[in-house]
């Protein structure tokens, strides 16, 4: 079975699940077919009724992006089914305006809190750093008491002076890198007016965002080992890693894995302190 006939399956079978009522449609007794007819969801997608039924019948018809929108409307398509068809059609699903994410569920919160002396944090679309455990509070500060700009991952980077501090001589090309992926998202969320903003306060605090800002840079997040500075401990190295929320697809997930090499060690030291 190809991926037409693997469209033309999924679409009759969502499409007999859908009731007229459902759509707005008058119910006039028994059909012979269950749900909507091929006409009625042509009629109401707003294409041919030829067409659509060459379209489930599997023919090798290029579908737009605008039509594969009107036909998930139609049937009623959750997330998964409306990723699943235009992954069918090999389109390119379309942007939805990203939904800032101001808290987490609690589950999400024990699991950073269960991570010990490894330091993580919760960050959004926006870079916002939504969620956060002990450990990355005694590297980072107390996050609970700082304004939403300055808990702003590109803010952070580029204006907070003990994170300067903490990257020593990485500082610099961790700047870039996000410099580089504030880039990706600004070009990813043109059409949203806090990307534009945030642009503007960052370009009027940072000589160095505006440096590296021009140079046009474009890169997603990457993992990898990474060496921190503590004043009274010496170097920290860990490995980091980062993955995507199930139970939110715009949180991104970040954790630094301590080495065995003292670092460890180092970590519940100064946890300990900061218990005191």
């Amino acid at each position: 079975m190809d991926r037409y006939q693997e469209l033309a399956r999924f679409l009759r079978i969502r499409r007999e699940r859908i009731t007229p009522g459902q759509v707005g449609l008058p119910y006039n007794g028994r059909r012979r077919t269950p749900g909507l007819r091929r006409g009625e969801v042509a009629m109401l997608a707003e294409v041919g009724v030829d067409w659509y039924t060459y379209l489930e019948q599997g023919r090798h018809i290029n579908v737009s992006t605008e039509v594969l929108e009107r036909l998930s409307n139609v049937l009623m398509l959750d997330a998964s089914e409306r990723k699943h068809i235009f992954s069918l059609a090999r389109k390119e699903l379309p942007l939805e305006q990203a939904k800032e994410a101001s808290t987490i569920s609690e589950t999400l919160q024990r699991f950073l809190d269960g991570l010990g002396t490894s330091p993580a944090c919760i960050m959004d679309t926006r870079m916002n750093i939504v969620a956060w455990n002990s450990a990355y509070c005694v590297l980072n500060g107390d996050l609970s008491v700082m304004s939403k700009r300055e808990r702003n991952f590109v803010w952070m980077t580029f204006t907070s002076a003990q994170f300067r501090y903490l990257k020593g001589d990485q500082w610099e090309p961790h700047a870039r890198r996000i410099a580089a992926q504030f880039h990706a998202g600004y070009a990813r969320y043109i059409d949203d007016p806090w990307w534009s903003e945030q642009f503007e306060a960052l370009s009027k605090a940072s000589s160095e965002f505006r440096e590296f800002w021009e140079t046009h840079d474009v890169r997603e997040a990457i993992d990898g080992p990474k060496a921190l500075r503590c004043p009274n401990l010496g170097m920290l190295n860990f490995d980091h890693v980062s993955f995507q929320s199930l139970e939110n697809p715009n949180l991104i997930v970040s954790i630094h894995v301590p080495h065995q090499d003292g670092t460890i060690e180092k970590m519940r030291q100064l946890m300990g302190e900061i218990s005191l």
